[in-house]
């Protein structure tokens, strides 16, 4: 691709597919992006919803398309880093496949327990639960998710003896979370900030190793006794293989440019997102790192998915 080719790139509409449905965190960071970044090249950006197989309908989408930069792929730590450790056959090969090109933010999960739960931090939760082996019950949005996983990396991190029960979906686990049939559970900021601040579910540790803006009084879970924990999501841009260096480093560099803009980083943060732009190859090494974690977790925990 010529540098002329470079600079005059968009010179029509370009299409972010989310491999998810509407209204979850990859989309709410997806159509902001979008509608920054139409701004910014002065052409539409379009949001096309391809859900369904864990992210790998979308994502197989975009792995055929051109790779001239007109067709991108938003996805999140499940379908960059941990597919490929939980689905033994998937329809494209994830190490060559895609070619990253900008970390957008982080999203952490909250650690929540229903209100009436005696715990009021990461330290009485451990020691209530260490009170009661076998006893504590976690939930999460479904088997092999990244609520699930973190769910995992607790245990073993705090050498605690839980009860998983997996729910179809982040609604109906925070729902009996919130009835008390279920004593905790991660779930992620943008899903959760609302019901911590109306007091039915109540937040004692954030699973990043940084606080989340969102809620930044609320200790990490790393400071509160189990150090160097990080279980955090994070949604990013892909381009498919082949796609131009020149190209991905100007997109990347656009991305970059829009999530430092003030209200861009504000609209992020009330999504429950921390606003961390990585550059392409900081971005790949940060794929590469999470799929060696989760390929462990995975592994040591027999983790099936549904």
């Amino acid at each position: 691709m010529s540098h002329a080719q470079t600079t005059s790139f968009p010179d029509r509409p370009v299409t972010i597919v989310v491999p998810f449905p509407p209204g979850g965190g990859t989309d709410a960071g997806a159509r902001l992006i979008a509608q920054k970044l139409s701004t910014r090249w002065g052409q539409s950006v379009i949001i096309d919803n391809k859900a369904g197989a864990s992210g790998m309908v979308g994502s197989e989408y975009v792995s055929r398309a051109k790779p001239d930069g007109y067709t991108l792929l938003i996805g999140n730590i499940g379908t960059f880093s941990i597919n490929p450790s939980l689905y033994k056959k998937m329809p494209y090969d994830p190490d060559k496949a895609f070619v990253p090109v900008s970390m957008i933010a982080e999203l952490p999960y909250f650690l929540l327990v229903t209100p009436s739960l005696k715990a009021n931090n990461v330290k009485e939760f451990i020691a209530f639960a260490k009170a009661n082996p076998g006893a504590v019950t976690y939930a999460s949005s479904g088997s092999g998710s990244g609520p699930h996983l973190a769910g995992e990396m607790f245990e073993k991190a705090t050498g605690l003896d839980m009860m998983h029960v997996p729910y179809k979906g982040g609604g109906p686990a925070a729902a009996d979370v919130m009835a008390g049939h279920v004593n905790m559970y991660f779930s992620t900021v943008l899903e959760s900030i609302g019901s911590v601040k109306s007091g039915k579910l109540k937040a004692l540790g954030a699973s990043s190793l940084v606080r989340s803006p969102a809620m930044p009084e609320l200790p990490t879970i790393a400071e509160s006794g189990v150090p160097g924990f990080d279980a955090a999501s994070w949604i990013g841009i892909a381009a498919p293989a082949g796609t131009p260096s020149a190209l991905v480093d100007k997109i990347a560099a656009d991305i970059k440019a829009v999530i430092s803009e003030q209200d861009t980083r504000q609209t992020l943060i009330q999504q429950g997102a921390t606003p961390m732009p990585l550059a392409p190859t900081a971005f790949k090494a940060r794929i590469e790192s999470d799929r060696i974690r989760y390929a462990k977790v995975i592994k040591e925990g027999n983790v099936q998915v549904d």
